[in-house]
């Protein structure tokens, strides 16, 4: 007999299957992630100042991040579709190490959570400022993405230590 999998994405048998989330209650979902890009000091000064030659590298990276957020589904195989009620994504310049680092918060009312939301956005989103600022420096190092809260549904609160 097939022994259970710790891991919901898979059944008894050991096969890929999506989640049946049908019986849960829909609670607040909320969730947060962040990582960080570094970079040369010449192409965060590009940053900060606004001058990159495409433009407004943040406010396209946001867009990027709220965008990504929203189609997750389409990009986890086994991911749910899910009816984002919010998607922040906010920029921090850190001058002393030339990075800047994304926090993505991601909410919902509904039967699944919202991590992979908030971590694809994340992604999405500092994948943009290197898209974005690549000409200038293609030895930028996107790191440390990872989730940093989950709140709502039967297991409540998590925080990463």
């Amino acid at each position: 007999m097939p022994q259970q999998s710790p891991l919901t994405h898979f059944d008894a048998a050991g096969q890929a299957h999506m989640v049946d989330v049908g019986a849960k209650a829909e609670t607040v979902r909320l969730a947060r992630a962040q990582g960080r890009i570094r970079m040369q000091p010449a192409t965060f000064a590009l940053i900060e100042s606004g001058s990159a030659k495409k433009g407004d590298v943040l406010g396209v990276a946001r867009i990027a991040a709220i965008q990504a957020a929203k189609r997750t589904s389409e990009l986890i195989p086994l991911c749910h579709p899910v009816a984002l009620t919010r998607v922040a994504a906010e920029f921090e310049l850190e001058a002393a190490s030339s990075s800047v680092t994304c926090t993505v918060t991601a909410e919902t009312f509904g039967r699944t959570g919202v991590e992979m939301e908030a971590l694809t956005a994340c992604a999405a989103g500092l994948l943009t400022i290197y898209d974005m600022c690549k000409a200038a420096d293609r030895a930028m190092l996107i790191e440390e993405l990872r989730l940093l809260e989950k709140a709502g549904g039967k297991s409540g609160r998590w925080l990463a230590p």
